[in-house]
């Protein structure tokens, strides 16, 4: 691992910088109930739903929706989608908006819910989202998507986890299986959580200089690192926007393969995931495009 960049900014700075809502003048509860809307018409619209559980832990669920394919077609890939939330809000109930855009275009979708602060700490959010994934991969053929294209995308503080998910050879968890996930897209993300600390963010967090580090993927060797989207929208912080752009820099830098960075025009912090699957919209078509450069590989078992 390599020591994060250190930032010098004071903490008023940080305080307003890392609460995206100042750009939107401080309500975002208008997105969240949207999110909420969009969610329960997706599952009262869906054909091919189920709730699971990946773990034992009363936090250890997810929704899986199916699209409708034929037997003798491969299985369809999929999306897994971690809610953000900044670790400490949100669930899988208000993060199903995608689940529609995904099965119309044959791809499959799951959203993971995971233990939240202070309950857990970002450490053990991080092992359970990698839980999830790993479970995933292992039951993909019985529940019906290919286990060999699942592309893990995330939104915020969901972001994070994700790009926690694709790193290789992290010393606190045993690599996922090779080729998983095969893809990510991570949206408005932070991926160097120590300017965090001092911020009233932290303090359901808990997190010092050492334990950011842990979870902070700037700071790590991306080698292994799968193609990815990074994303955000053009209404967002100078900090948000930095974070973004200083990790595909770094990917970019490592000769990492990614597929593109994109800033969503007239877009929020809040607004910008619901482009995820969405057709007609840059990050919808280019996550598209992710999924049709996944190689079908994986032979159904007879």
């Amino acid at each position: 691992m390599t020591q994060a960049s250190k930032h010098t900014l004071s903490a008023e700075v940080r305080e307003r910088e890392y609460s995206p809502s100042s750009c939107i003048g401080g309500n975002y509860a208008p997105y969240i109930e949207e999110y909420a809307t969009l969610s329960k018409a997706a599952l009262n619209s869906a054909s091919r739903h189920v709730e699971l559980a990946y773990g034992s832990a009363a936090a250890h669920t997810l929704d899986l929706f199916l699209p409708e394919h034929g037997d003798s077609e491969p299985l369809p890939p999929l999306l897994l989608f971690i809610h953000g939330g900044y670790w400490q809000e949100l669930s899988k109930a208000s993060s199903l908006f995608a689940a529609p855009d995904c099965t119309q275009a044959g791809i499959a979708f799951a959203a993971i819910d995971y233990t939240l602060a202070p309950q857990a700490s970002v450490h053990d959010m991080v092992l359970e989202c990698r839980k999830a994934l790993r479970w995933l991969h292992q039951h993909g053929e019985e529940l019906g998507f290919d286990p060999q294209r699942i592309i893990v995308a995330g939104s915020s503080a969901g972001a994070h986890l994700a790009a926690m998910c694709c790193l290789r050879g992290w010393k606190d968890d045993a690599d996922l299986p090779a080729g998983t996930p095969a893809a990510a897209v991570l949206v408005s993300g932070i991926y160097d959580l120590q300017p965090l600390i001092g911020t009233s963010i932290n303090e359901a967090l808990s997190l010092d200089e050492s334990s950011a580090l842990t979870v902070s993927p700037q700071g790590f060797d991306l080698t292994g690192f799968p193609p990815s989207i990074i994303s955000w929208g053009e209404i967002e912080t100078s900090e948000f926007k930095r974070q973004s752009q200083a990790f595909a820099e770094l990917l970019d830098a490592m000769s990492v393969q990614y597929g593109t960075s994109i800033e969503m025009p007239a877009r929020n912090h809040f607004n910008v995931i619901l482009d995820l699957a969405r057709p007609n919209t840059s990050l919808g078509d280019a996550t598209r495009a992710l999924f049709a450069s996944l190689p079908v590989t994986f032979t159904r078992s007879k």
